[in-house]
């Protein structure tokens, strides 16, 4: 009976190297559970190969995802928020915003510029959610509005990729007027005859919902994207109810009139592409003033 009391050797004894598996390799999903090669995951855009689950992407990525290739100009890129309220909780409102510059893509929640989209140039902004949860302060207001005015300046469509938690809270009234300021110049916008696409990812709440992402000539949204003012959570547990399943996802925007359309990634690009040249006729070149000749 020996063998009840012999003891296992170890997997790996303290002059071996233990066998240990990179870090990033795997990706699991977080609808289905299945557990995918992360370079797999990137070559597929991100999107879960076994149930289309569309995971976030960067505000980079996306902009690589839908413009020509070197046809991006960052516009407003310097600008930054000021920490006017002096606002603390756990941390101070300036030392958050230095952990999201080192997290996050740029400045800011949110990236603008002028591209191109099949030849056709167009104004773009892509939110960062990484940046403090997307959220809509001073800056990100400004810049915004900046992108707005600019496209009706020069005459080209407006396009938002929108992915935010809502208003930024440090920044109290001044985040909140920003609603109206963005859709104000939405408003500018369409008396220019100036298209306006918005387009929602994963997820698109609060303030930003409230304003400029519901304003679109066309709406279009990402599979499954949480579309809403206030989460599902605060909401049933206001009016003491279990919502409807689906609730506030883009399928059920889209079946109650919400969103126009929805459209997976891999189509992002050419759908974008075809809106564009069906609401936007670019102007014909010629000399300035040919109809006074």
């Amino acid at each position: 009976m020996g063998w009840f009391t012999r003891q296992k050797a170890p997997i790996a004894t303290n002059g071996e190297k233990k066998m240990r598996v990179p870090e990033g390799l795997w990706t699991k999903c977080r609808n289905c559970n299945a557990t995918i090669y992360t370079k797999e995951m990137e070559k597929n855009l991100n999107v879960c190969p076994r149930c289309d689950y569309h995971f976030r992407l960067s505000a980079k990525a996306r902009l690589d995802l839908v413009l020509d290739p070197g046809s991006f100009t960052e516009f407003d890129k310097d600008l930054e928020s000021v920490d006017f309220l002096e606002f603390q909780d756990s941390k101070s409102y300036r030392e958050r915003i230095q952990a999201a510059m080192k997290k996050g893509d740029g400045k800011e929640a949110v990236i603008c510029g002028e591209g191109m989209i099949d030849g056709t140039t167009v104004q773009i902004a892509v939110f960062d959610f990484s940046f403090m949860g997307g959220s809509m302060g001073s800056v990100v207001g400004e810049k915004i509005t900046r992108l707005i005015e600019r496209a009706g300046e020069r005459r080209t469509p407006a396009i938002i990729f929108s992915s935010s938690g809502g208003a930024r809270m440090q920044e109290s009234i001044i985040s909140l007027m920003q609603m109206a300021k963005t859709s104000a110049a939405l408003a500018r916008l369409r008396d220019a005859g100036l298209p306006y696409i918005s387009v929602l990812t994963d997820p698109t709440t609060g303030g930003v919902t409230a304003s400029f992402a519901m304003l679109g000539d066309i709406i279009m949204a990402e599979p499954k994207a949480l579309i809403g003012f206030a989460g599902p959570r605060v909401i049933e547990q206001t009016i003491r109810q279990k919502l409807p399943e689906g609730f506030q996802r883009a399928e059920y925007l889209l079946e109650h009139g919400m969103v126009d359309v929805i459209v997976p990634r891999k189509e992002l690009k050419h759908r974008l592409s075809q809106i564009v040249k069906m609401l936007f006729r670019a102007p014909s070149p010629g000399p300035v003033n040919a109809s006074r000749t």
